[in-house]
């Protein structure tokens, strides 16, 4: 991954963590614009990169556009091979699922990110991921 593409997004993370903390909604929609954008022109080139999508997703407050966005992360992450942002996305997508009602949907991407998630090294998130396709699964 581009390295300035990576000290960026942190930033803007950052900087989207402290106005959301300090309530601070001009703040929070300057600097989630300033990511969006980054990510628009990124978009399709050698900077392009899963966790750019990622992060935007994790600060879309509509679930809808929110999972639309981890979908394109998805893409961008099978793109390199990348187990790591298959799973963690595939995570996030299933949760947003959960919060909208849609159980079926939420199997679906805990499944994928199952899959993807035997190569990874981060042992929490397997479980995360296990334990929650286990839960939805016996209901």
């Amino acid at each position: 991954m581009n390295t300035k593409v990576y000290k960026e997004v942190l930033y803007l993370a950052k900087e989207l963590m402290s106005c959301a903390h300090k309530k601070d909604q001009a703040g929070f929609d300057a600097f989630y614009a300033e990511l969006q954008q980054l990510c628009d022109e990124n978009d399709g080139t050698d900077k392009d990169h899963p966790v750019q999508w990622e992060t935007l997703g994790d600060f879309t407050d509509d679930l809808e556009e929110a999972i639309k966005i981890y979908d394109k992360a998805l893409v961008k992450a099978l793109a390199i091979n990348s187990k790591d942002y298959l799973s963690s996305l595939g995570f996030a997508a299933a949760t947003l699922k959960i919060e909208l009602g849609d159980t079926v949907g939420a199997i679906a991407y805990l499944e994928q990110a199952k899959i993807h998630s035997n190569k990874i090294i981060d042992k929490e998130l397997k479980a995360e991921i296990h334990d929650v396709l286990k839960a939805l699964q016996d209901v």
